[in-house]
């Protein structure tokens, strides 16, 4: 297993981001879904923990299929997606736990995510305390604004660099920012990810070659957990980078949002969105407080692949896939229904 922590800081506060994470990752699935893809959100629903307290659990299933190299397609079923379960406690949140964000087929592969944040350029030292860690672990910082991310991602619009805010007065960012800016806060990441799974070794390999950022010593030898693993990082880098640059860049379509305006947001995005992939919507009940809360017991494992007396679908050449139309820059509730009823 390899632990590493990365700290991403942004010119907001931890209660502003609050809001701010919320309307993020609800527009940013809905922008990433299409027919058939994209993320489906199981559960949604507030939760009661003894030591954290009230927070809110959520199950989702990120299907992948089209996303995945043409090598992998070949040994992947059709059917394939990574389940990710959440609580969040802010400021304390949970991404997985050892057998939740899995892939439907690949029951040995896990990646756990600890979140912490708090007001600061993260500079706190051994903030998690976590008996998972043993001895010295990376840290890695990230840089909203100067760090590169994948040209395909890049939008001019979303570049910490030139997008200045018209309702906070916040950015552009210029280099150093993070020594001069207020407010400033920090996400807190540990990131711990196990791969056991032998026979793709030679496949990955070769897609790690194209991996923009070496990871350090890789060999032909060994386990396809070491070779896998700094791919997995590599990409995880990537999203926490996104996902931060848009929180910033689309502050002015979130700020001044209450908690109950950004979970009803939620919630008709998410209906949204599984409605845009295919799927039936679930009861997803999004209030803060109030509600009769759920109780999980230990996460279990992804549900498994169906078997088939045939030949399976996943050996044929995979199909063309019509290219996803691109979203508007603000997506309002309407106009997301409207869509998805449209498609």
């Amino acid at each position: 297993m390899l632990v590493k922590e990365y700290r991403i800081c942004m010119p907001l506060t931890t209660e502003e981001y609050r809001v701010g994470q919320l309307y993020t990752i609800s527009k940013h699935s809905h922008q990433e879904s299409e027919k058939g893809e994209g993320v489906e959100v199981v559960k949604n629903e507030p939760h009661e923990d003894p030591v954290h307290g009230p927070g809110q659990f959520t199950e989702k299933r990120v299907h992948l299929s089209s996303k995945l190299p043409s090598w992998a397609r070949a040994v992947t079923p059709r059917i394939f997606y990574i389940t990710e379960k959440a609580w969040n406690y802010y400021p304390y949140t949970i991404t997985a736990d050892s057998h939740s964000l899995q892939c439907s087929f690949l029951p040995k592969f896990s990646i756990y995510i600890e979140t912490k944040y708090e007001d600061n350029c993260g500079d706190s030292e051994n903030i998690f305390h976590s008996d998972k860690i043993l001895g010295d672990h990376e840290v890695s910082f990230l840089d909203i604004a100067f760090d590169e991310i994948p040209e395909r991602y890049y939008r001019s619009l979303e570049d910490p660099r030139f997008f200045s805010s018209a309702k906070t007065g916040r950015g552009p960012l210029r280099e150093g920012w993070r020594q001069h800016t207020k407010p400033i806060m920090c996400s807190y990441k540990l990131v711990s990810v196990k791969f056991e799974v032998w026979g793709l070794q030679t496949r990955v390999e070769q897609f790690v070659h194209k991996v923009r950022e070496a990871q350090g010593g890789l060999g032909t030898a060994g386990g396809s957990d070491r070779v896998l693993t700094p791919v997995v990082l590599q990409v995880i880098r990537d999203i926490l980078l996104i996902g931060h640059r848009q929180a910033f860049a689309w502050v002015d379509e979130w700020c001044g949002m209450t908690m109950e305006e950004v979970r009803r947001y939620e919630q008709e995005t998410q209906e949204a969105t599984n409605e845009l992939i295919g799927l039936v919507a679930p009861a997803i009940s999004v209030s803060e407080v109030g509600q009769p809360t759920a109780t999980h017991s230990a996460p279990a494992s992804a549900p498994s692949t169906p078997l088939s007396d045939e030949a399976p679908e996943f050996l044929a050449p995979p199909k063309t896939r019509p290219r996803k139309k691109s979203a508007p820059e603000t997506l309002t509730l309407p106009a997301l229904r409207e869509r998805a009823g449209a498609e």
